[in-house]
């Protein structure tokens, strides 16, 4: 039995690798952007997750697989990725100097036994102008991230604090995961001792 991540993330990736357990990735070819938002945060990313896992079953059916969707939500509002800089900008805009929710959906499967959960954490944006969002998407990639951001690195500088799972705000909540890891037999300290 391996454990698959199905993300192309190279922060999931990083994250999963403090932990000693050995897991292979394969990106999940689920686009999430398929899925219509009806005003549920939580359900859209955990079925976001659910199906991104579902893709993944036929080529590892023996397998555990873990698959996460990350989304900010802000005023009613969903931000994935954005699909270009202007977007980015937009996006940063309005989340300066405001609070919003960044939201994970986790999935983990092995053949048809399946768990997933949600983990929301507010996070508080310093107030930026123009000039700091330019100079932030300049030297980030912040296309490939939920909401244009991330928090680590040269982020920091928007963000003014958090309440709850750092790792959730980097895109994948450890403490959420490992509980649901365990219902499959694994258990990240029995990994790190190893």
């Amino acid at each position: 039995m391996r454990v698959i991540l199905g993300s192309q993330s190279p922060r999931r990736r990083e994250i999963l690798e403090y932990f000693s357990l050995p897991f292979v990735v394969a990106p999940s070819d689920f686009d999430e952007k398929t899925l219509n938002f009806n005003g549920n945060v939580e359900a859209f990313v955990q079925v976001s997750a659910q199906e991104k896992g579902k893709a993944l079953l036929k080529a590892f059916p023996d397998d555990v697989i873990i698959t996460a969707d990350t989304v900010v939500y802000f005023e009613g509002k969903i931000f994935q990725k954005p699909e270009d800089d202007a977007i980015a900008f937009e996006m940063l805009k309005m989340l300066s100097g405001k609070t919003h929710e960044v939201v994970s959906g986790v999935a983990v499967r092995k053949g048809e036994k399946m768990d997933s959960g949600v983990e929301r954490t507010p996070v508080t944006f310093n107030k930026v102008g123009d000039r700091e969002i330019h100079a932030y998407l300049k030297v980030s990639h912040g296309r490939d991230k939920a909401g244009a951001y991330g928090i680590q690195e040269c982020g920091s500088l928007l963000v003014k604090g958090i309440e709850g799972s750092f790792y959730n705000v980097v895109g994948l909540p450890v403490n959420l995961l490992h509980q649901k890891l365990k219902l499959f037999g694994i258990d990240l300290w029995d990994a790190l001792s190893s």
